[in-house]
């Protein structure tokens, strides 16, 4: 008899969650909604990355496409999530050089995504950075460096020269302080659009429910290894995916999938997909 395996998910932000929808309902939507995916000029179908490049890329057009057309444009609150390193034994390590590396690939992304949405002077909206609160002196010297926006320090609060059309990057804020400027800045509808990337000691209360998941990228392990991938590419559904077949396993809505009043996905039964997909593949590789 097959023996099942142990299910290991790592989920966002320390938050867990399930709710009373049964994962008989769940499994019929999925069936359903297998390829009922949006369309976008910037967005497009989730997919697993093939490269560190193309997952920067897919997660500019992503906030693009959310920049444009957000869930609630009277709330244009973003957010563009995955992990910052690849080597996922490095994520959460503790170590100074994990941090450190952590803190490079964010740069290197963000200055991407400044580009990105402003590729030349007069070209695109005005960027502001806005860098966490608690960031030291050394990571802000690193952004002044290759950043082609202005930056700013959460510590001396939200910069008062914002307009309409531009775009304000809220760069791993890690306090309430952080998130509350943020929310307050896309309430006021102050900016186009605030965009948060990787958020640091985010938990239910951090980012309000009608905020827009613009890129979100986890990977799913399952018997101490990657088993499949959830990706939101914004306008597309929540997506797993299979990562051996690369096959889609299912889709959820923003209504289905969120934690209650929050951005954040419960894990649950898009683990569960990945669980269900890895069993039947081994079943079939020992009756082979």
């Amino acid at each position: 008899m097959f023996r099942s395996f142990s299910f290991v998910v790592f989920l966002v932000g320390g938050v867990t969650a399930f709710t009373s929808t049964s994962l008989m309902q769940r499994q019929a939507h999925t069936r359903l909604s297998l390829f009922n995916f949006g369309s976008s000029p910037s967005g497009g179908a989730a997919k697993i990355p093939s490269s560190k490049n193309d997952r920067d890329n897919q997660a500019i057009n992503a906030v693009k496409a959310a920049i444009d057309k957000p869930r609630n444009p009277a709330f244009p609150l973003l957010e563009c999530e995955f992990p910052a390193l690849e080597a996922q034994n490095k994520l959460g390590d503790g170590s100074l050089r994990s941090a450190l590396e952590a803190e490079d690939a964010n740069i290197a992304f963000v200055n991407k995504l400044i580009k990105g949405l402003a590729p030349a002077p007069f070209l695109g909206p005005k960027v502001s950075l806005l860098v966490n609160s608690a960031a030291s002196n050394s990571f802000l010297a690193k952004l002044q460096k290759v950043s082609g926006a202005k930056v700013y320090s959460l510590k001396d609060g939200v910069p008062t020269d914002v307009s309409s059309e531009d775009v304000c990057i809220f760069l791993t804020p890690s306090t309430k302080g952080d998130y509350k400027s943020a929310t307050l800045l896309a309430e006021s509808n102050t900016a186009k659009a605030v965009v948060l990337v990787n958020c640091f000691a985010k938990d239910q209360k951090s980012i309000p429910g009608s905020a827009t998941m613009a890129y979100f990228f986890k990977p799913l392990t399952y018997n101490s290894q990657i088993a499949g991938y959830l990706i939101r590419s914004y306008p597309s559904s929540w997506t797993v995916l299979d990562a051996f077949s690369k096959e889609v396993l299912g889709t959820f809505s923003d209504d289905e999938i969120l934690v209650k009043k929050t951005n954040t996905p419960n894990l649950v039964n898009a683990g569960r997909l990945v669980q269900k997909a890895f069993d039947k593949r081994a079943i079939q590789a020992r009756q082979n």
